[in-house]
C-alpha cells in the first residue's frame, strides 16, 4: 500500500506542474525566457507532465487495486475501462457520438490511430475505479439493498459529476494558449453539448459494469476509501483550480455539491462505528 501511496503523490506533483505550466509558464513567458534552465524547467511543466500524470494515476490505482483486490480483479476492470472507454473515444473522434463533435490537441501525447490520446483510457480507468470503489464502499456501508447496482450506478454518476468542471476547464475559451480538446459544436452547459454528460455517464456505467461482473456475483467488504478518495478528490481539485482561474467557479461548486460532497460519503463509517476492510480476492 505504500507503493500506491507514493505514486499517489507523484501524481499529485505531475499535475500541480501541468498546473503551473498552464497557468503560470504560458501566460507569463517573461519569467522563463531569460535562461536555458529555467526554459528548460518550464518546458518540462507545460509538454511532459500532462500525460506523465495521468500514467502515475493508473500505477496509483493499480498498485493499490492489487493490493486491496487482486490481480484477476485488478487486470479485468483495467481491461474493462480501457477498452471500452478508448472504442468510445475513438468513435467519438469520429462520428460525434456519444459525446459530441469534439478533437482532441497534442497536449496529451501519443494518439490512438491519430485521433485519441493513450493517456485518455488511461484516466477513463483511474477515476473509473475510483469512483466505482468509492460508490461501493457507501453501498456496503449503508447497508443498499442491491450492492452491486447501486455501486455501479453511482460509481458511473462520480464519474459523471467530474465532468461537470473537467471539460469546461479544458476547454475553456477563456484559456486559449492552451486547450486539451476542441469542441466542434456548443452546447448550453458553459459551451459543452449536455449530451457529452449523458456520453460521460453512460460510457461509465458500460465499463464500470463490465469490469464489476466479471469478478463474479460474490460480495466481500468494501476497501478502505482513503485512496481512491485521495486520487478522486486531487483530480477534482485540479479541475476546479483550471476552471476558477478562467472564470468558471459555477463549475467548481458544481463539482463541491455533485461530486466531492457525495463521494466524501465513502469516509465517514458505519454508525457502529466499523470501517470498511479489505476485500479479499475469490
Amino acid at each position: 500500500m505504500k507503493i500506491a501511496w507514493s505514486f499517489v503523490g507523484l501524481h499529485a506533483l505531475a499535475l500541480t506542474l501541468g498546473l503551473f505550466g498552464m497557468l503560470v509558464a504560458i501566460p507569463h513567458p517573461q519569467l522563463w525566457t531569460h535562461s536555458a534552465g529555467d526554459a528548460a524547467f518550464f518546458a518540462f511543466a507545460l509538454n511532459k507532465t500532462g500525460g506523465t500524470g495521468l500514467v502515475l494515476g493508473t500505477i496509483a490505482m493499480i498498485a493499490f487495486g492489487i493490493s486491496a483486490l487482486g490481480w484477476r480483479r485488478t487486470t479485468l476492470f483495467f481491461l474493462a475501462a480501457t477498452l471500452i472507454s478508448a472504442a468510445a473515444e475513438l468513435t467519438g473522434t469520429k462520428t460525434g457520438w456519444p459525446f459530441g463533435g469534439y478533437e482532441y490537441t497534442d497536449f496529451l501525447g501519443y494518439k490512438l490511430l491519430g485521433r485519441v490520446p493513450y493517456s485518455v483510457p488511461l484516466s477513463w480507468f483511474y477515476m473509473g475505479f475510483a469512483s466505482f470503489l468509492l460508490a461501493d464502499t457507501i453501498a456496503a456501508v449503508r447497508g443498499w439493498k442491491n450492492r452491486t447496482l447501486g455501486a455501479i450506478v453511482l460509481g458511473a454518476w462520480l464519474l459523471m459529476a467530474w465532468d461537470l468542471v473537467l471539460d469546461p476547464s479544458m476547454a475553456a475559451p477563456q484559456l486559449q494558449y492552451i486547450h486539451f480538446w476542441i469542441w466542434k459544436e456548443t452546447g448550453p452547459y458553459f459551451g459543452m453539448p449536455l449530451r457529452n454528460l449523458i456520453g460521460w455517464f453512460g460510457t461509465g456505467v458500460v465499463f464500470i459494469a463490465v469490469g464489476r461482473l466479471l469478478w463474479g456475483r460474490a460480495n466481500g467488504p468494501a476497501v478502505a476509501p482513503a485512496l481512491p478518495f485521495a486520487v478522486y478528490a486531487i483530480n477534482v481539485i485540479w479541475s476546479m483550480i483550471l476552471s476558477v482561474s478562467a472564470g468558471m467557479w459555477p463549475t467548481a461548486l458544481a463539482a463541491i455539491v455533485f461530486s466531492l460532497a457525495p463521494a466524501a460519503l465513502a469516509l465517514i463509517p458505519r454508525r457502529d462505528g466499523q470501517r470498511p476492510m479489505r476485500i479479499a480476492e475469490a
